[in-house]
C-alpha cells in the first residue's frame, strides 16, 4: 500500500531538518507523529503545564486536520509524560476537551519518562486516527 506524506504548512521544515513525517496516511489511516508543546519555531511552551498540554493537542490537531481527519477519528493514542503521575489529572481535563466521551473512546496508553526530545517538553501526544469516508 502506498504512504503519503502529511504535513502542516507549518510543519513542513521538520521533514527535511529532521527526516521524519507529522503523519503518514495509508489506506484509509493516519499515523499522527508525537507532537509536544512547542510554537511554529519550535520553542518549547514553558509558561504553563497547562498551556504546554494545549500546544500538543493543537499540534496533533494541526496534523489530523492536515489528513482530513478530526479529534473524533482518533481510535488510538500514545501519551509520553515526564512525570507522569502530576500531570495525569490535568492531563486528563484536558484531553477531556479535545476527545469527546463517548462510549467508544480511543484506546489509549500512558507511559511515564524521564525526558523528551528537548529540554523543557513535558508531554508527547502520538495517534491514530481512521480517515472518514475512505
Amino acid at each position: 500500500m502506498a504512504r503519503e506524506l502529511v504535513a502542516p504548512e507549518e510543519m513542513k521544515h521538520l521533514v527535511e531538518r529532521f527526516n521524519y513525517a507529522p503523519g503518514v496516511k495509508v489506506g484509509n489511516m493516519l499515523y499522527c507523529a508525537g507532537q509536544v508543546g512547542r510554537d511554529a519555531n519550535m520553542n518549547v511552551i514553558d509558561s504553563s503545564l497547562e498551556d504546554h498540554i494545549v500546544a500538543a493537542w493543537e499540534n496533533v490537531g494541526k496534523v489530523l486536520a492536515a489528513g482530513g481527519c478530526t479529534y473524533e477519528d482518533i481510535v488510538e493514542m500514545t501519551t509520553f509524560h515526564v512525570d507522569l503521575q502530576e500531570q495525569l489529572p490535568l492531563f486528563l481535563e484536558i484531553k477531556d476537551r479535545y476527545i469527546k466521551r463517548t462510549p467508544v473512546p480511543p484506546a489509549w496508553t500512558a507511559i511515564g519518562i524521564t525526558e523528551l526530545t528537548f529540554p523543557g517538553q513535558l508531554v508527547e501526544i502520538k495517534v491514530i486516527a481512521h480517515i472518514p469516508g475512505e
